[in-house]
């Protein structure tokens, strides 16, 4: 299999953190989807990554889609099999994914020219962040996990929102969310996370 991506796209890193937790034979090959001629269009039609080759032009898109193949395709999820850890997972990476659509949304305004950004949108997305780390905060029990006894998708898709977030929108959220902090530090300590982290990254203080 091959991964195709960016080494700065949180939706890759997911892919790409899994990769590393599950040791599986994924070939990492960074693709950029931008230019007219990307090689990313032949794999996948909306020009984005991450993309996944599972066979001979055979091609999954969306990062939603390429985590949950990775998690089963060896036939040892990550993901809870009783009811309640499965759908307490499935909350955690919603929540986890839309902070990363958040900061997506907040990047990609403040790179457009100056005269022709959009304040509100820019404190709009700052806004949706902050409250859904206060909802992390608040729901989260201070463990090393947040879904039971053992590393799940709910650990790996928060952290790497929450990465994400000390990468492009760096700002003091720790003072206020002490026990999420606690298990990012935790979590940011694995060798899928240290060897992933995206170029240029700083540790916060």
């Amino acid at each position: 299999m091959k991964l195709y991506g960016s080494t700065t796209s949180p939706y890759v890193r997911k892919a790409r953190v899994l990769v590393k937790e599950k040791n599986l034979p994924v070939e990492f090959v960074i693709a950029d989807p931008w230019p007219d001629d990307s090689p990313i269009i032949a794999k996948n039609p909306f020009s984005k990554v991450p993309a996944l080759e599972i066979g001979p032009d055979h091609y999954l898109f969306e990062s939603v889609l390429i985590v949950h193949y990775l998690d089963n395709v060896d036939g040892k999820p990550l993901t809870p099999k009783d009811a309640a850890g499965y759908w307490q997972a499935q909350w955690w990476q919603a929540l986890g994914n839309g902070i990363i659509d958040a900061g997506i949304a907040r990047i990609l305004e403040l790179r457009r020219p100056g005269d022709k950004q959009m304040p509100e949108k820019i404190a709009r997305e700052e806004k949706r962040i902050a409250r859904a780390i206060d909802l992390a905060e608040k729901s989260c029990g201070g463990g090393e996990f947040l879904t039971g006894k053992r590393f799940t998708l709910a650990d790996l898709v928060l952290g790497v929102a929450m990465q994400y977030t000390d990468f492009r929108h760096p700002h003091d959220w720790r003072s206020r969310a002490p026990r999420l902090a606690g298990w990012l530090a935790g979590i940011a300590g694995r060798p899928s996370f240290k060897q992933t982290l995206p170029p240029g990254f700083v540790k916060p203080d």
